[in-house]
């Protein structure tokens, strides 16, 4: 069969495959998560931390995820990707999600915590003394600060923000105008802590602690003197929050932002939670409030934000009850003292963090700011947070008389405050500062040193799968890659110029870059191998990245499948192709890892016939990332540093017995079956052990 017959079969290959639904699998992930919190051989306070991620989680897709679902349910649309259907769907797995979560928070984590003489005490379980210093804190520390607004005419409905705490209170009697206005609202102020540790005067030298949601609940009737108080609930509404910015309409993106933020947390209301306990009466008067579904309502037995708990697990000091405290090693391929300038001469680094320290990410960069013969640092940031050594390196390079230019991405989503920060820092004392292109992100992280070695100029990069954020680096999986390689340098200080400039992109020698040729040229190598295998050849993709719901690229990959490539892809989270299907895409299998570290790294692994190709990137096969986003694709190209990647970032996966799930025909995951013979391992466990000369690190 010629090249051109073998084309138009893969072309004319229909796969003839429903894609499964993005966002009920991204509540399947967090369903994934949610196991951690369950799983008995999890340290005790660590569970629990898991419980918090999977809230926090829920929160963030609340408030991007669900605004088209619910703006089809209030129309009552029932066709299309977005309707009544589909808020139903998605209303029925969130609240099973919750109802899970409190019933594993009530019946076993708050009874093994107490088990273990940590308690947070409830307004009925306090004895006379806890009463009185509940009471004592709350006139000397909380009222104060609270201001119950009664509801009348001239006081409306108070505007209530994202995920605030509040208190809605039916009031009795008439108040001090002789009117007989019901409805108060308590806003519970942000500065307050949520859990508060008590004395041991009155805790009898035990851990317990009351959260400010009881003390507030015990004290109610001393903020309506004269007045009944019946009815109450705690109350939590999430709004749509994801910034929504016309950029070729702005002269100043940074200032359209900043006024963006002030009104992000008033955003369209998607999800109210109240207590279990809460009247219909008031529910109903809430739901009408934030012009909300039934659907929306969610009734929790328990604290209205698990995320908040998170407090309790900083407030103990319990270190049994956590997983052993895991410090990064120093890279085996480069030696402390030794100049990162040297080392790259002789070859490339890669970095697998966190396994490895971020430490060396900023010594290389101190090392570049140090240096006389450093003429000039370019960077991007993406996430780097709002307290960073990496960004008073870069003041401090600015101070020394270098240039330094930095991407910031603005539109960094739930970082644009702290970006818009760091950026008026740094334009303020010199740097150049780019927000990169209007209409896109710029999500690529790269790092690009320019040395004068005698009469030449040399470049140095760093390239890497994740941010430039010292606290993630410490729990995310990334890649970091350090080069000298001139092909490859040429490609990154090419890339700098074009997102300052915008001039026409020269052909890149290594790199693949989004919007341009990234989605293309992967679509292409795996048309490429689905004509080696349908000519007999040996073909195999393995891939790993955080989501796969880009449909050109999952139709390549099933026709690739449905011609004999073998295909093995590592998906952290949401994953719309069907994996397994009978006759439709057999050779197709998905897994994701679910560990104690986030898995963040993406690594693409493609090979015909023996012949290899690695490449490691900054973007997820989505559409958002190859369409709408500046991201990087370069390749490995040392052999020895390829298969360490391939051993240690998709073998150790594939073979994963611990912590893998498995992607089944019908879009659910099924966990593998821990192995009882030995070799059976989690493959974060096995690499902090191999990294730090040990079978079983870090688990219990």
């Amino acid at each position: 069969m010629s090249s051109s017959s073998r084309q138009s079969k893969i072309a004319a290959t229909s796969p003839k495959v429903t894609l499964l639904d993005r966002d009920q699998s991204i509540l399947a992930f967090n369903e994934r998560v949610f196991d951690w919190a369950h799983r008995k051989d999890v340290p005790l306070l660590e569970r629990l931390r898991y419980l918090c991620i999977v809230s926090s989680n829920l929160d963030e897709f609340f408030e991007v995820r669900a605004e088209p679902h619910l703006v089809a349910c209030q129309r009552k649309d029932d066709k299309g990707l977005f309707s009544v259907a589909s808020f139903n769907r998605l209303s029925q797995t969130a609240h099973a999600l919750v109802k899970r979560q409190y019933a594993l928070y009530n019946d076993e984590l708050m009874p093994a915590l107490e088990a273990q003489g940590i308690k947070i005490v409830s307004h009925g379980d306090r004895n006379a003394a806890q009463r009185r210093w509940v009471r004592q804190y709350f006139e000397r520390e909380v009222k104060p600060l609270l201001l119950p607004v009664g509801l009348d005419p001239s006081h409306p409905f108070p505007e209530v923000a994202n995920k605030s705490l509040n208190f809605i209170v039916r009031l009795g009697g008439r108040d001090a105008f002789g009117r007989e206005n019901e409805i108060a609202i308590v806003k519970v102020p942000r500065v307050l802590p949520r859990m508060i540790r008590m004395p041991d005067k009155v805790s009898g030298q035990r851990n317990y602690f009351v959260s400010l949601s009881s003390v507030i609940r015990g004290n109610l009737a001393e903020l309506f003197p004269g007045r009944d108080v019946g009815q109450f609930s705690q109350f939590r509404v999430t709004r749509h929050s994801d910034l929504a910015v016309d950029e070729e309409d702005v002269k100043n993106l940074r200032t359209a932002l900043r006024h963006g933020l002030q009104h992000r947390h008033y955003g369209q209301a998607v999800r109210l939670e109240v207590s279990a306990g809460c009247s219909v009466h008031l529910s109903d008067f809430l739901l009408k409030q934030f012009e909300l579904p039934e659907g929306a309502l969610y009734r929790v037995p328990g604290p209205v934000n698990l995320v908040r708990l998170t407090q309790l697990i900083d407030l103990l000091d319990a270190p049994m009850l956590c997983f052993p405290t895991y410090q990064s090693c120093y890279p085996a391929q480069l030696s402390p003292g030794v100049s990162f300038f040297e080392k790259l001469r002789t070859g490339d680094v890669v970095l697998h963090q966190p396994f490895e320290s971020f430490d060396a990410v900023l010594g290389f960069l101190r090392e570049a700011v140090n240096d006389p013969q450093v003429l000039a640092i370019k960077q991007t940031i993406y996430r780097t947070g709002s307290d960073s050594e990496l960004m008073d390196l870069l003041r401090e390079a600015v101070r020394r008389g270098k240039e330094v230019t930095v991407v910031v991405e603005l539109k960094a989503r739930f970082d644009e405050e702290a970006n818009i920060n760091w950026s008026e820092m740094l334009e303020s004392i010199g740097a150049q500062v780019l927000y990169g292109v209007v209409g896109l992100k710029t999500h690529a992280k790269m790092m690009l040193i320019t040395r004068r070695e005698g009469k030449q100029l040399k470049r140095y990069a760093h390239l890497s799968t994740g941010n430039y954020n010292p606290r993630t680096a410490r729990l995310y999986t990334d890649w970091s890659h350090l080069t000298a390689d001139p092909l490859l340098t040429a490609d990154v200080e090419n890339i700098f110029v074009h997102l300052a400039s915008h001039s026409r992109l020269p052909k890149l020698n290594r790199v693949l870059l989004a919007p341009f040729y990234l989605h293309s040229k992967l679509v292409e190598k795996i048309n490429d191998l689905a004509q080696v295998a349908a000519s007999g050849g040996e073909a195999r993709v393995v891939a790993k990245m955080n989501a796969l719901t880009d449909e050109n690229i999952i139709y390549a990959l099933i026709r690739a499948g449905q011609m004999g490539v073998k295909i093995d892809l590592i998906v952290r989270g949401a994953c719309m192709l069907p994996a397994q299907l009978p006759g439709l895409t057999d050779n197709i299998r998905v897994r994701s890892v679910i560990g104690r570290f986030l898995e963040h790294s993406r690594v693409f692994y493609f090979r015909r016939n023996g012949l290899e190709e690695l490449y490691l990137s900054s973007a997820d096969w989505m559409n958002r990332n190859m369409m709408r986003r500046v991201e990087l694709a370069w390749p490995v190209t040392d052999a020895v540093l390829r298969q360490r990647i391939i051993d240690e970032d998709l073998i150790a996966y594939l073979h994963d017995g611990v912590d893998a799930w498995d992607l089944l025909p019908d879009g659910s995951y099924a966990r593998v079956e821990p192995g009882t013979r030995r070799a059976a391992h989690g493959a974060q466990a096995a690499l902090m052990g191999r990294y730090h000369g040990q079978d079983d690190a870090g688990r219990d």
